[in-house]
């Protein structure tokens, strides 16, 4: 009897114990009052965040879970595929696009009110992703023009941009471009380093600038590429040394394959790696607050790594375009169909 009554105690709280034991989901869905394609995040705090996407649209939070839709006039017709935020007012954000349909846009007051600080003037460019090292420098980045990529320079918070021209360490190999899938194309890290990745071209590249993105220098990754869909589409560093690339083929999102590489001094040169989920990964950024934590994400799904890209681990299956994290503990998700994901997994410094 006593056996028995021990038994059933077992039976009733197993299920306790499995549900406590049981890991928290990687991801909560958030609303965030819009159904369009979102590409741009970017992060503040734990409760600051912003997001980009089509139709002009700009999506802010200051608590951490409620959305608000911000209109940028004149750019319903504009695809918003990064934005940077400095705090809960500060916001610059870009759109893709050939010729003028590239442009760059700034809010002070929390979007009430946006500036056009900059239009393509280049019919045949196509600008792809920005990225800032502080609230004043920042780096422009575009598919190549006259066979060299295009880049610009501000030191004023995005009000204004100077080109930069260095015309060998810009040169471009045939077919190569790059992605504007989740504004992480570009990346900074450091007092002045910055580097972009590229695909398209028989040999996917990352080039990197070692002077705020004055002069560049390439190098050779080892993922495949070769095809218009195919190659690098993101590039993160969590020191000027420590670094990941990734990608794969947004044609083709669960191709089997590397899909990344990791350097160790500085995008000099690059190992490959079997970054997870396998398949196309259209993100991969450094978790702030945690040295060697990276985490990747796409239409294959996301993971992450806690030895600076050398091992990963999957979170989840969910497609997504882009993620961005303020601390371990702290981030967001965003993709298709407006949709918008906060991390609730266990903190990414385990």
């Amino acid at each position: 009897m006593r056996i028995a009554i021990a038994l059933a105690a077992m039976l009733v709280a197993a299920p306790a114990l499995a549900a406590q034991d049981a890991p928290r989901p990687a991801w909560q869905p958030q609303a965030a009052a819009t159904q369009v394609e979102l590409r741009g995040l970017s992060v503040v705090s734990s409760t600051v965040a912003w997001a980009s996407g089509a139709k002009g649209t700009v999506l802010r939070t200051v608590d951490g879970a409620t959305w608000t839709v911000l209109a940028v006039p004149g750019a319903d017709k504009l695809d918003f595929r990064d934005i940077h935020a400095v705090d809960a007012s500060t916001a610059i954000v870009m759109s893709a696009g050939p010729g003028d349909a590239s442009r760059i846009y700034r809010t002070a007051d929390g979007g009430a009110t946006w500036q056009l600080s900059v239009t393509n003037p280049d019919p045949r460019g196509f600008w792809d992703a920005i990225a800032f090292r502080d609230a004043r420098h920042g780096i422009l980045f575009g598919d190549p023009v006259d066979g060299r990529f295009q880049v610009r320079v501000t030191s004023d918070g995005g009000e204004t941009w100077q080109p930069v021209k260095d015309d060998e360490g810009l040169r471009a190999l045939p077919d190569e471009g790059a992605f504007a899938a989740s504004g992480t194309c570009l990346t900074v890290a450091g007092s002045g380093d910055a580097w972009f990745a590229t695909g398209g071209a028989q040999n996917p590249r990352v080039f990197h600038s070692k002077d705020g993105g004055r002069t560049w220098q390439a190098a050779a990754v080892p993922v495949a590429a070769g095809a218009p869909a195919r190659g690098l589409f993101s590039v993160a560093f969590g020191d000027p040394q420590v670094g990941i690339a990734a990608g794969g083929d947004y044609k083709e999102v669960n191709l089997a394959g590397v899909n990344g590489a990791r350097t160790e001094d500085g995008g000099a040169s690059w190992t490959p790696v079997q970054v997870l989920p396998a398949g196309y990964m259209s993100v991969v950024v450094p978790v702030r607050g945690a040295p060697g934590a990276f985490v990747a994400a796409g239409l294959a799904g996301s993971g992450y790594s806690t030895d600076a890209g050398k091992s990963w681990k999957i979170l989840d299956r969910t497609p997504v375009n882009t993620v961005a994290f303020a601390s371990p503990a702290a981030g967001w998700a965003v993709g298709p169909k407006g949709l918008v994901l906060r991390y609730t997994g266990a903190p990414l410094n385990k």
